[in-house]
């Protein structure tokens, strides 16, 4: 027997249905989706091996659980397509305008984007010709192939060419960790991978979509570089569907329509900060008025804390050295009357503005002794918070610095955590019913990697979440490592009318902040114990709820919400006096109503206040005077109807009741 002869294990790797196909040694993507049929190996983007996404040119060595990734795969082929739409776009700058640097481009939501290092920034014009070359680099069907490079030699080679992004990308990255490059046909690029097995396979389903300005690894003390963003769908299809929902959203932009309606503004003098309008601080009272009488339907005490706290409080709780950088801070002292004594001195006692309300609640529970029998205690409030956003983050009414949270802690005991958390969850989903969320998903977000507490009480914690759930029959899936730095959370992301989603109830399981404030009870047994803290919120903020129902509802309120419930204009100045007697009628059944005797066409005036989003024009003329009826015209339909005035005021009355809650 030839001892140097190579003896190869035979590899077993097993597919979903759970069939096995053996192989006498290593073998690829490529001929595992050849061995299963013809066609899967024309569908085949990459392969999935123990989990991880894989080259399809790549052998596997060893037995392994596998599945052939295909189009039908959505999240794993958007993955991968976005991933090497990214790269085609690239191979198209660099062939289109030589000695422009690639650096870094990442997925991202419905989409990608790339950096370029170019003296001349790229403009929107130059869009349509990158992304024409962008179609003949598909069309050429180049093979991409990975290689692994000694890291000394990857970084002279990218410093030979030019390409000095890319040199340090390489130099910071770990020692021992592998370098790999992946050619497409002339052109590479650094890249950890997968990729599609060529250019072909990525289809045509792409647009690049705008512009921007990137300071190199997000540090404005470095290069600013030009970020090209696109997207990218597995079909034709998808793309136009999503072009569609881009053009819907922007008719929908709730600060197109809070300019139209009138509803607020924002002004560089308060950067993150909202001027509410009186329209729209009737829709801010409603709202508040709303879910303040479902908490106190469902046992909750209302409170009120201070804005402005001593440092010591965050110290304690760990949001000190975890959110600082994200608090304003205030010093507390009294200005130095020396003409060279600095504006805060060293030793001065420091505030902040909370950006949370969790401490406070904490303080007000701490008052007076209380009983294992006094729990649950349930403390909301409307808490003003601040927080010092990036100025590039702030986008209207949904990211701003200055916010009120709908928010509330739950002070119980460990028995009471599944019960309340289920009380929680049935709140929640009736809240969201009433708004017009009836669909709504649930992730469970687990330890972070930086977190306070014991990995044993980050088991108790996430088991109760878990157990939650299940006993409110909620299916829900993972966030892995998306817990707040001090408990898991669960997470209800909810979907608008063009079906974006938004994360914005939450339920918060805390053992570690109770123990830090000590926070106490008198259990049964006379001793002490500590209360498991529940944060919650529904809506998150009002101002970005408000933001997002603005959107929803494309500016078209439901009747309760809206600022201005009914407009009354008369068609001719004769019919005057039965417009003021409409108007009086819809007053004193408290509807919110407006009285337009302006001497205008009819036609403008209703379209005018088809424009403003008022739900019902209430149009009278001499006929409606005679007869005592009104004719109403609701907004968004050409028709109008005739009715009794007493029966269109007793519809609108009842049609603009607020929601209970109740099925």
């Amino acid at each position: 027997m030839n001892e140097n002869v190579s003896v190869q294990n035979p590899v077993n790797l097993r597919l979903p249905d759970g069939s096995v196909r053996t192989f006498d040694g290593p073998v690829t993507g490529t001929t595992l989706a050849a061995d299963i049929g013809p066609g899967l190996l024309k569908a085949a983007l990459a392969i999935k091996v123990n989990g991880e996404m894989w080259d399809l040119t790549r052998e596997i060595e060893a037995d392994a659980d596998v599945s052939i990734v295909t189009k039908r795969d959505t999240e794993d082929a958007l993955d991968i397509l976005r991933h090497d739409c990214a790269h085609v776009m690239a191979e198209a700058v660099q062939e289109l305008f030589p000695g422009t640097q690639v650096t870094i481009g990442p997925n991202i939501q419905d989409g990608f984007f790339y950096d370029f290092a170019r003296d001349k920034p790229f403009t929107e014009d130059d869009l349509a010709v990158i992304e024409k070359r962008m179609h003949e680099i598909v069309a050429r069907d180049e093979d991409i192939t990975r290689e692994v490079w000694d890291r000394d030699e990857a970084i002279a080679y990218f410093k030979k060419i030019g390409e000095h992004y890319k040199a340090e990308i390489i130099s910071d990255l770990p020692e021992g960790e592998p370098i790999t490059v992946y050619r497409q046909g002339e052109w590479l690029d650094l890249c950890r991978g997968p990729h599609l097995p060529s250019t072909g396979k990525l289809g045509d389903a792409f647009k690049l979509m705008k512009v921007a300005g990137a300071y190199w690894r997000g540090d404005s003390k470095n290069a600013m570089l030009t970020r090209i963003y696109g997207t990218c769908w597995t079909d034709k299809k998808e793309l136009k569907a999503y072009l569609h929902r881009l053009e819907e959203a922007e008719k929908r932009d709730h600060r197109k329509l809070g300019r139209e309606m009138d509803l607020f503004h924002l002004q560089e003098e308060a950067q993150g900060s909202v001027f509410w309008h009186p329209q729209g601080y009737t829709i801010w009272l409603q709202m508040e008025k709303y879910i303040r009488s479902r908490l106190q339907g469902a046992g909750y005490n209302e409170i009120k804390t201070p804005q402005l706290l001593d440092s010591k409080f965050w110290e304690q709780s760990g949001h000190w050295s975890k959110f600082r950088e994200n608090m304003f801070v205030v010093p507390d002292e009294i200005p130095s009357t020396e003409e060279d004594a600095p504006v805060v001195s060293a030793n001065a006692r420091l505030m902040a503005l909370k950006p949370m309300n969790c401490p406070a609640h904490v303080q007000v529970f701490k008052q007076g002794i209380k009983s294992y029998r006094d729990l649950p205690i349930r403390f909301a409030e409307f808490g003003c918070c601040h927080r010092n956003e990036a100025h590039g983050a702030l986008h209207g009414l949904m990211r701003v610095r200055q916010m009120t949270q709908d928010d509330a802690h739950i002070f119980c005991r460990e028995d009471q955590i599944t019960s309340e958390s289920v009380a929680f969850c049935d709140l929640l989903a009736s809240v969201y019913r009433d708004l017009g969320f009836p669909e709504f998903k649930v992730l469970l977000a687990t330890r972070p990697e930086t977190r306070a507490g014991t990995d044993e009480t980050w088991d108790k914690a996430e088991g109760a979440l878990e157990a939650a759930l299940k006993a409110a029959g909620l299916e829900y899936d993972y966030a892995p490592g998306e817990g707040a730095f001090y408990g898991p959370k669960l997470e209800f992301h909810l979907s608008d009318a063009i079906g974006r989603t938004w994360q914005c109830g939450t339920l918060q399981l805390d053992f570690v902040l109770p123990e830090r404030l000590d926070a106490s009870f008198v259990g049964e047994d006379g001793n002490k114990h500590r209360p498991v803290m529940l944060h919650r919120a529904i809506l998150g903020t009002l101002e970005r709820f408000i933001g997002i129902m603005i959107e929803h509802y494309a500016g078209r309120m439901p009747l309760w919400l809206a600022p201005t419930q009914a407009v009354v204009t008369p068609i001719t100045s004769d019919a005057d006096d039965y417009a003021k007697e409409v108007f009086d009628a819809l007053e004193a059944a408290g509807l919110r109503a407006k009285l337009d005797l302006r001497n205008e066409k009819i036609n403008y005036k209703v379209r005018e206040h088809s424009h403003a989003k008022v739900p019902a024009i209430l149009v009278v003329g001499g006929r409606e005077a005679e007869q005592k009826t009104v004719s109403v015209r609701r907004l968004g339909s050409n028709d109008q109807s005739v009715a009794p005035l007493a029966e269109v005021v007793a519809g609108l009355t009842a049609e603009a009741e607020m929601p209970s809650g109740k099925a």
